[in-house]
């Protein structure tokens, strides 16, 4: 666990990856339909929710990981549910940042990091996860 004192420095080029990831992400998912882009992204918001698991909170790793999955499993049913979970994912985040071990080890400052990418992925689920490019012709890849 990082002492409360002693919080990892967030630089530039921090915020520049953190913001240009979940951009890759929407892009990507621009080319597929909007059923299978709900489906992928109830699934990425559940295996977001383990990634802190053993991230140096103990018990409330697991409370974090039940909540979050029950709200992933609402997910299915609504791009709210995907947003609010990851909102709070961005709360997770900043916790770690703060007290408990960085989602990459490697990286001092990935939980701050990860809190950005994630809070530009709530806006853009509260907006309904619009395609960031226009899709080709109905063979679009997961068009069924």
């Amino acid at each position: 666990m990082i002492p409360h004192a002693v919080l990892p420095a967030v630089g530039p080029l921090d915020v520049l990856f953190s913001a240009i990831a979940p951009l890759l992400f929407m892009v990507a998912l621009s080319f597929v339909a909007d059923s299978t882009r709900h489906k992928i992204s109830a699934i990425a918001v559940a295996g977001a929710a383990a990634a802190y698991l053993g991230g140096g909170l103990g018990a409330w790793e697991i409370v974090y990981m039940l909540l979050a999955s029950f709200v992933a499993y609402r997910s299915l049913d609504s791009y709210r549910f995907v947003a609010l979970a990851w909102a709070m994912h961005v709360v997770w985040d900043i916790v770690h940042h703060i007290y408990g071990n960085p989602i990459w080890p490697f990286r001092p400052a990935s939980s701050a990091g990860c809190a950005i990418t994630d809070s530009i992925l709530v806006i853009w689920y509260l907006m309904g996860a619009p395609p960031l490019l226009r899709r080709g012709a109905p063979g679009t890849l997961g068009s069924r």
